[in-house]
């Protein structure tokens, strides 16, 4: 239910991130900007959060009274990253420390089979879906569902960590050996129907306090290797299609109950259809645009979310583009940060990481154009020039 009685969190307090990462690096800058003190609270000491909080809370996630005295200095906690455990969360709220969004959105949204029975009990439109627990039900599942399908570890599953498509018979037990209890690893399956979809969309928007909220428009986002590759601005898509996704991640929103910044990713099937594809509890990669490209950022948003302030304008000042920046960028040694900021309107953002593994995403670029089409050839061009392509 809407908090609207709750008093609003001012500039000065001090604000929690659950998690050290990029997007809580991005946080702490947009915090910092609007007056607030940040403080982390991490199982690693060297984060990228670490470069920008007053604070890093270094623990384990599973120690109670540690977070429950890191808690004592904060007005309020968010976080990053799902994949942090939801009793950590929970922990901390016991502490009498705000969590937003609460504990429960993260523990339905880091699991996909409860992603999808959330989904499924609210009547959101999603691929058809079954969870199994073993051979035997994930057979059954492939011969329901049909071929190809795709085959995804229930919990612990990003940037196509966990996951398989089937286009034969003979892959189903493969995905069970690498996938499935037999490995040692999870012993919970999400199998769904492959969707043969035209592109795939994603809204970042936010919800207030109040129950306010206010959407970013629609980027269109192109993957490489299961991890996105390029989101752009606007997406090019009918206007019936972009208001389905906006109203649908309100609906969202709203049914969780969600106090802070979420994503909704969705697949657009070629019929004009959209369909959930998933749901991410904080800032995305998608909306790393938002930067630059709005007037309120998805970070400053998210601030004014947990803060239970008034939420900020998502118009979007030009057309825009964002790369991602992996290890990968590194293989040739180090890149040419000067040849790709000679690139007209490129933008530089690195997430202070030292190890440039293959996949690893390390930063990104984004770029402002007069038409969608230059601003994608921009950061394309700049990441080529980093290469030494």
């Amino acid at each position: 239910m809407p908090q609207s009685s709750a008093p609003p969190i001012l500039p000065g307090a001090t604000l929690g991130i659950l998690g050290g990462g990029q997007l809580g690096a991005m946080f702490a800058q947009a915090a910092r900007r609007m007056g607030y003190r940040v403080e982390a609270i991490s199982e690693v000491a060297d984060c990228p959060a670490a470069r920008f909080c007053d604070r890093v809370h270094v623990g384990d996630y599973a120690d109670a009274d540690w977070l429950a005295a890191a808690a004592k200095s904060l007005a309020v906690v968010t976080f990053e990253f799902e994949n942090v455990p939801a009793a950590a969360a929970r922990a901390l709220a016991a502490s009498a420390v705000p969590v937003r969004p609460h504990p429960d959105v993260l523990f339905i949204t880091q699991d996909r089979a409860r992603e999808k029975a959330f989904l499924t009990r609210h009547g959101f439109a999603c691929a058809p879906h079954r969870a199994v627990r073993s051979r035997e039900e994930l057979h059954a599942a492939v011969a329901g569902l049909g071929l190809p399908a795709v085959v995804k570890t229930a919990a612990f599953g990003y940037d196509g960590k966990g996951q398989r498509k089937l286009t034969s018979s003979a892959d189903i037990d493969t995905a069970w050996a690498a996938l499935g209890a037999g490995s040692g690893g999870p012993t919970e399956l999400v199998v769904e129907a492959w969707i043969d979809f035209d592109c795939e969309i994603s809204v970042v928007a936010a919800r207030g306090v109040d129950g306010a909220t206010a959407a970013f428009t629609p980027s269109r986002n192109a993957h490489a290797h299961h991890i996105l590759d390029v989101s752009s601005v606007p997406a090019g898509l009918p206007e019936r299609v972009l208001a389905t996704a906006i109203d649908t991640t309100g609906r969202i929103l709203a049914a969780l109950d969600v106090v802070g910044v979420a994503c909704v990713e969705y697949f657009v099937t070629r019929s004009g259809e959209v369909l959930v594809n998933e749901i991410a509890p904080r800032t995305h990669n998608s909306g790393h645009l938002t930067i630059e490209a709005c007037e309120t950022s998805q970070f400053a948003q998210q601030v004014r979310a947990i803060c239970g302030l008034p939420l900020g304008s998502t118009r979007q000042v030009a057309p825009a583009a964002m790369a991602n920046l992996l290890g990968d960028c590194w293989e040739r040694g180090e890149p040419d940060w000067a040849a790709a900021l000679g690139v007209p309107g490129v933008n530089l953002h690195l997430y202070g990481k030292s190890d440039a593994r293959p996949g690893r995403k390390m930063g990104h670029l984004t770029a402002l154009a007069d038409t969608v089409e230059d601003a994608v050839a921009r950061v394309l061009r700049g990441r080529g020039l980093l290469r030494h392509e």
